[in-house]
Formats: C-alpha cells, sequence, structure tokens
C-alpha cells in the first residue's frame, strides 16, 4: 500500500465519522476535568493517610 493511497483511504473514512456537537464536546471536557479533580483529592487524601501512617509506625 502506497503512502497515497492510505492517505486517500484515511480521507475517505474520515468522512464516515459522527463528530459530536460543539456542546456535548464542552460537556465532555467538563466531566473529565471534574473527575479528574476529585480522583486527584482522593488519591492526595490516601496518599496522606498512608503517609501518616507508615510515618507513625516507622518513627515509634
Amino acid at each position: 500500500m502506497s503512502i497515497a493511497n492510505f492517505l486517500k483511504e484515511t480521507r475517505n473514512e474520515m468522512h464516515h465519522v459522527v463528530w459530536p456537537s460543539r456542546r456535548r464536546t464542552i460537556a465532555y471536557t467538563v466531566i473529565i476535568i471534574v473527575l479528574s479533580l476529585i480522583l486527584g483529592y482522593l488519591l492526595n487524601g490516601f496518599d496522606l493517610v498512608f503517609k501518616t501512617a507508615v510515618g507513625h509506625f516507622i518513627v515509634k
């Protein structure tokens, strides 16, 4: 398969893609950002708990 043929077929396939609307894209982006922040805070909380627990047991 030549590069030109590959690019031609890729371009044809891109016409079959159903792209999301601007509103849906913004909504998905906001959801991802909020979930990432929540997960970050949860992981930070677990890290703090484990760090405190390990520090408490090792120091004593």
